[in-house]
């Protein structure tokens, strides 16, 4: 091949490259740092209180203080809002007034789990459960026979809450869904995978050792009532006004000889919840336009409810801080930018029938820029428009933040959704980017190191756009 022809494919073809062959050798050690952290906030919120919680200690070590209504806002402010305990706001007031708008990234921090039903406890044939009924979408049976934690609290009728860890401390015990024994399960093995485990078998194993006479009934089920009561001081009328998760019991870990993965249970969508935190509290100096970091939960049910990205929680909040330089929400809302920061699905080599390989994202080749999600006619997707994609291309290369564009799937395969639908509903152009995920919606998922600390840089170079 000629010289000539060699400079012309390198100008006018993307010639897609791994990210280890484009970065920088001096950043590798900045990525480990990152990746670090990062695993040690995936081990601290491993539900959307307990991360949310952890992100606002974060914030207060960075100088972020509670907005309260009607405050002075200025330039430079750091402020943020819990919304219930359950989802974060957070805003780095800029040096131009927002009517030029805010740097936005959206992101969630609920996962797939399995949720405690209102009236849990059981005995059956002498061993005690919870019932539980799933959250989000999972594969059932990637949740059987692995050890499982339990987080959440107990709202009692006095107006009190009961913090319930049981398994996420060093020495605690577990439980467990159990399975059949291959030799009992050939008519188990002949059914379709999504039918083989039915959501109501996903019972987390309690305890098995009575209490009391011989003669009486219910002893494994009061035992373990008379174990949550000495720790917590609850009786079982309290489980119906509680909210308990069940979550894999693992912490993240390096994954691959090389160490060039992280494995842990909540990548989807951590990864980027965190990316879009830790960028918002790196800003060296005051961002030209206000930067906002949205934490929101219930996005794998919908984005529904008050702590969902579909509340008026949000406008709330950017009403206000509007309101303190007398601008229009309205105004503010069609100058704005919002990324979007949700993950990808990862091209998986062995099942490569289901995706469509020329836009698929693959490990280590950065973040995932999504112009649309949705399923099959793009259903349900904001659909960001040319100029929206245009930006976002500038903003990264200008940042040298490495990047791929990305489809979820092939066309008819499937298909999910983000908050950038609701985003863009209230006006504010929106582009989805984020992480490519390996077993996405699984207990445990795999994430590529280089591509979290691209998705970091990305999500601060908007900031700073």
């Amino acid at each position: 091949m000629s010289d000539a022809i060699k400079e012309l494919k390198k100008q006018l073809l993307s010639g897609k490259k791994n990210g280890y062959d484009r970065v920088k050798p001096e950043e590798l050690s900045a990525m480990e740092a990152y990746c670090t952290d990062y695993k040690a906030y995936l081990d601290a919120g491993k539900t959307e209180r307990l991360c949310a919680a952890e992100s606002i200690r974060l914030a207060e070590a960075q100088g972020y203080k509670p907005y309260v209504r009607g405050m002075d806002v200025k330039c430079g402010d750091k402020l943020y809002v819990c919304n219930r305990g359950k989802a974060v706001l957070l805003a780095h007031i800029g040096r131009k007034s927002l009517a030029e708008g805010a740097q936005i990234a959206a992101a969630h921090i609920d996962s797939p789990r399995l949720d405690l039903k209102p009236n849990p406890l059981y005995e059956e044939s002498e061993l005690a459960y919870f019932k539980t009924h799933y959250y989000g979408g999972v594969r059932k049976y990637q949740w059987v026979t692995i050890p499982l934690e339990l987080h959440g609290v107990v709202a009692l009728k006095d107006g009190s809450s009961v913090v319930v860890n049981i398994g996420g401390d060093a020495g605690d015990p577990r439980m467990v869904i159990t399975d059949l024994l291959p030799h009992l399960g050939a008519e188990q093995s002949q059914k379709p995978l999504g039918t083989a485990f039915s959501g109501e078998t996903l019972n987390l194993l309690l305890g098995s050792r009575p209490i009391g006479d011989e003669e009486d009934t219910g002893r494994v089920k009061l035992a373990v009532m008379q174990i949550l009561n000495e720790k917590y001081g609850i009786t079982e009328d309290d489980f119906t006004s509680a909210e308990l998760e069940a979550v894999p019991a693992m912490d993240a870990v390096d994954i691959g000889l090389d160490r060039s993965m992280i494995g842990a249970y909540g990548h989807d969508d951590r990864v980027c919840g965190y990316a879009a935190l830790r960028a918002l509290l790196d800003l060296e100096e005051t961002p030209e336009k206000t930067a906002v970091c949205i934490l929101a939960d219930k996005e794998e049910i919908g984005s529904d409810g008050v702590t969902g990205m579909k509340s008026a929680a949000f406008d709330t909040f950017m009403e206000d801080l509007c309101a303190a330089q007398d601008v229009p929400l309205r105004v503010c809302f069609e100058k704005s930018f919002c990324l979007s920061a949700d993950v990808s699905a990862a091209y998986d080599p062995h099942y490569a029938d289901v995706y469509e390989k020329r836009n698929a994202a693959f490990l280590n080749y950065g973040v995932g820029l999504c112009k649309y999600t949705g399923a099959r006619g793009k259903a349900g997707a904001s659909d960001a428009g040319a100029e929206t994609v245009a930006y976002v291309r500038r903003v990264f290369d200008e940042a040298d933040v490495l990047w791929q564009l990305v489809e979820l799937g092939k066309v008819d395969g499937g298909g999910g959704g983000t908050v950038a639908a609701y985003m863009a509903n209230r006006n504010i152009e929106t582009l989805d980017a984020g992480v490519p995920v390996l077993s996405m919606h699984a207990p445990f998922e795999v994430v590529s190191k280089l591509d979290c600390y691209e998705t970091y840089k990305g999500v601060k170079a908007i900031y700073q756009a």
